[in-house]
């Protein structure tokens, strides 16, 4: 647990606690969401065989990033997540998105 608190900038075992169930909350949701999503845009395992794990993935990681800032932000742990958002973003390539302060 110390590992992760330094890693992550906390100091307290209720944030690391807090900041995990955020993280195993939206991983289920996202999951869990990407079913009516497909449905919705009438993606189906039939249809795309072999590619439909793949377009189900493209499909969670928008919806999981989403939900990781917002699920977040209700546990009150919006400046962690929206840190590491940022720095995750970054690390892809993305970091474009957003404007340095400098």
């Amino acid at each position: 647990m110390n590992r992760l608190k330094k890693r992550w900038g906390i100091t307290s075992n209720l944030q690391a606690i807090i900041i995990l169930v955020v993280f195993a909350i939206t991983g289920s949701a996202s999951a869990w969401l990407s079913k009516p999503f497909c449905v919705l845009l009438g993606i189906t395992k039939e249809d795309f065989g072999g590619w439909f794990t793949l377009i189900r993935l493209l499909i969670i990681f928008p919806m999981y990033q989403v939900l990781l800032v917002t699920i977040g932000a209700i546990f009150g742990q919006f400046r962690f997540f929206w840190n590491f958002e940022k720095k995750m973003l970054k690390n892809m390539g993305l970091g474009f998105l957003f404007k340095d302060k400098n």
